[in-house]
Formats: C-alpha cells, sequence, structure tokens
C-alpha cells in the first residue's frame, strides 16, 4: 500500500477491556473481499503479533487477502513475511493517532454507540479531505 492508497476500510467497535482478536475476526469477515484497486491481486492486511495465531491468518488466506503478520519470538516453526510490507504498518498507527487526536474521539464523550462511530467516520472523512492536500495541518 503507498501512501497514497492508504484508507481505512471497516470499524467495529468493542468494549474497552474486550480483546482485540475475536473483533479483528470478525471485522476480517465483514472486510470480505477487496482487491488492490491498481491491479487484479490481492490486497495486503498488515497484523501485528496479536492476531499471528492460526485462526485469523487462515481466515484472511480464505478471503483472497494476504496476511503480513510476524510471527511471536518464541514460535516454534516461525514464518517467513514480507518485512519492508510490514514497515506500513505505521501508517495503521497514525491513523489512530489522528482519530485520537479529535477530542471528543480520544475522550469517549458519547454514550451511545452510533454516536461515537458517527464522529470517527466524519474525522475519517475529514482526514481522507485533508490527505488531499500537503499543506494540511498534523501530516506526518
Amino acid at each position: 500500500m503507498a501512501a497514497d492508497n492508504t484508507r481505512a476500510i471497516g470499524l467495529l467497535l468493542s468494549g474497552g477491556r474486550a480483546g482485540d482478536a475475536p473483533r479483528g475476526r470478525l471485522l476480517i469477515d465483514a472486510i470480505g473481499r477487496i482487491k488492490e484497486p491498481e491491479e487484479d491481486r490481492p490486497a495486503y492486511l498488515l497484523m501485528d503479533r496479536a492476531y499471528e495465531d492460526g485462526e485469523p491468518r487462515w481466515l484472511v488466506f480464505e478471503r483472497g487477502h494476504s496476511p503480513v503478520a510476524p510471527p511471536k519470538k518464541k514460535r516454534k516453526n516461525p514464518w517467513e513475511y514480507d518485512k519492508e510490507r510490514y514497515k506500513q504498518r505505521n501508517e495503521v498507527e497514525r491513523m489512530f493517532r489522528r482519530l485520537k487526536g479529535c477530542r471528543r474521539i480520544g475522550t469517549r464523550h458519547d454514550k451511545l454507540d452510533i454516536l461515537y462511530s458517527a464522529y470517527i467516520y466524519l474525522a475519517l472523512c475529514l482526514i481522507a479531505v485533508c490527505s488531499l492536500f500537503s499543506s494540511c495541518v498534523n501530516r506526518p
């Protein structure tokens, strides 16, 4: 994924103390089959070590994507992964930083999930519009 092709493609809310992996599996299932726009090849899903166990990786393979996740350091049989592509995962972390820069999202003022989701979508739209212009404030 190039910097100009970076975009959020899905959102699922979970409880504050819920684990990421179960909701991540639902998100992978909800995304469906997304192809990179310039070619007819599978999209790469950049995942962290929390999703490296067998089930999420195979779910990604079943959906036609290519998972990019490093194995845990203590794994007996580690697999090869694209280290250069995995370095682009910082773009995901920067997207979260931009979202949390919106005070209402970062502190979760809204009690209703529908309102909180609406503000996240609004912030994502503003981030997408801002990315069209190089003179935007708070660009990495």
